[in-house]
């Protein structure tokens, strides 16, 4: 693995970081704002892409901004800017200023409760882990990547490419409530996608591999083993007949479920009565087996944080205890909008960990009996207002307790509410992606749709 001891200087250090934010919300007092918040960021990133072992693109990226919201009691404006010059950040403030005189009235409006914001001296989260990686470092790697993933088998003849990336950010986030604060991070990945053929069919799949740390990536080698493996098992795909079966989500795609969970459970969803799940807190939303957690202080995570992006101090707390919804995902606003309190979840969730069972996949296939293991997800299928679920799909038909061939071009059908009360395993096969850490999940029943 390449050396992490240095990384790219970033467009701004954190000083520079800290009076861009402060210099902005001084600014917004001077025009009449009651109240103000303000967002400096910096960050450098690089991207490599080979394809048949040629370099296909490489990109850069040095980037810095500076996001400014301000009250004028009620009424709410922002503005944005990619340029810091101090003549551009007066521009920035008085549009956002300009906005908020011309907005209505909104009740909801305004920064968060003094007493919820994190104060103190945030410790290390382990969260910046700069990969420096020389731009022909990068190139060797991804053409690890895809070489490996080519060696497979003979009959992989194409591919998508191998993807080296590696980005590193730093932000101060400061109000006028008196709270200052920030912290670095960096992101490093390499995927790789490519196809197989057969006779005159042909099919495609991938893999990937991204954290914090790049040291704690899985090596280019077995991303694109990974990679050349998952493509050739699927040749000789068929279609199968509809019918009503059991359908297990493949760790990799399982947290798709729970993301759809988040969206219907947010605040915004929830107060525009957009959601499925609309006054469920304290009902079984789930199977009494699922426990689900949010972890926002877990070290090294794609998510985690001692504040939110308002500035409110977060917390550990389970969010499905038993299957039972315990509380929703909200900021400021939207719990205002609801007659709530924030959950300290403005910008999103934070490490979402579905509590694993006992069965490995091997388990999970053989307790299902006879179904579809799902691989990948096609479409859009999902209607969060009523929960209806139909997503096309591509995996392996089980009989007798048995993986016997590869499917494709079918539907998986059924509605949220339904799926989710009926789990009836997780599989201890954790994998994380993103913000969500889950196994394998099988579901009791639904309609899969063929000819």
């Amino acid at each position: 693995m390449p050396d992490t001891s240095a990384a790219p200087a970033l467009p701004l250090d954190r000083a520079s970081l800290e009076s861009t934010a402060l210099r902005a919300l001084e600014l917004a007092r001077a025009r009449g704002a009651s109240d103000a918040e303000a967002e400096a960021s910096a960050s450098v990133g690089q991207s490599v892409t080979v394809r048949l072992g040629e370099v296909e693109t490489v990109e850069y990226n040095r980037d810095k901004a500076l996001a400014i919201t301000v009250y004028f009691g009620k009424r709410r404006g922002n503005a944005s800017t990619s340029d810091l010059s101090p003549e551009s950040i007066g521009r920035t403030v008085e549009a956002a200023c300009a906005i908020a005189r011309h907005t209505a009235l909104d009740e909801a409006a305004g920064l968060p409760d003094p007493r919820r914001l994190y104060r103190g001296e945030a410790p290390d989260l382990d969260l910046c882990h700069p990969w420096n990686l020389p731009v022909d470092s990068a190139i060797a790697l991804a053409r690890e990547t895809e070489d490996a993933a080519r060696a497979v088998d003979a009959r992989i003849t194409n591919s998508e490419g191998a993807t080296v990336s590696s980005s590193d950010v730093d932000f101060v986030f400061a109000n006028s409530l008196g709270f200052v604060g920030g912290f670095p991070s960096s992101r490093a990945s390499i995927a790789c996608g490519v196809l197989a053929s057969e006779a005159a069919a042909m099919q495609r799949d991938y893999w990937y591999s991204s954290e914090r740390d790049p040291a704690r990536l899985e090596t280019a080698a077995a991303v694109g083993r990974r990679a050349g493996e998952r493509a050739v098992r699927r040749l000789g795909a068929r279609r199968v007949s509809t019918a009503d079966v059991p359908v297990l989500f493949e760790a990799n795609i399982a947290g798709s479920l729970i993301g759809h969970f988040v969206a219907a459970a947010s605040g915004s969803s929830l107060y525009r009565r957009s959601s499925f799940l609309v006054d469920a807190a304290g009902e079984p939303v789930f199977s009494p087996i699922v426990n689900l957690d949010e972890q926002p202080h877990r070290p090294g995570a794609m998510s985690s944080g001692w504040f939110d992006g308002e500035g409110v101090a977060t917390s550990a707390r389970r969010v499905i205890d038993a299957g039972i919804l315990t509380g929703y995902f909200l900021s400021t606003y939207s719990a205002r909008k609801l007659g709530l309190e924030t959950s300290g979840n403005a910008g999103g969730s934070h490490n979402l960990v579905l509590q694993p069972g006992q069965d490995d996949f091997a388990a999970l296939v053989r307790r299902m009996g006879r179904g579809l293991v799902v691989t990948e997800l096609m479409g859009q299928g999902v209607n969060p207002v009523n929960g209806d679920y139909s997503r096309g799909a591509v995996g392996f038909w089980v009989e007798g307790g048995e993986i016997r061939y590869p499917v494709e071009e079918v539907t998986i059908a059924g509605g949220l509410r339904e799926m989710y009360r009926g789990i009836v395993a997780v599989g201890r096969d954790v994998l994380v992606r993103g913000a969500k850490s889950t196994g394998s999940i099988l579901v009791e029943r639904m309609t899969v749709a063929g000819h």
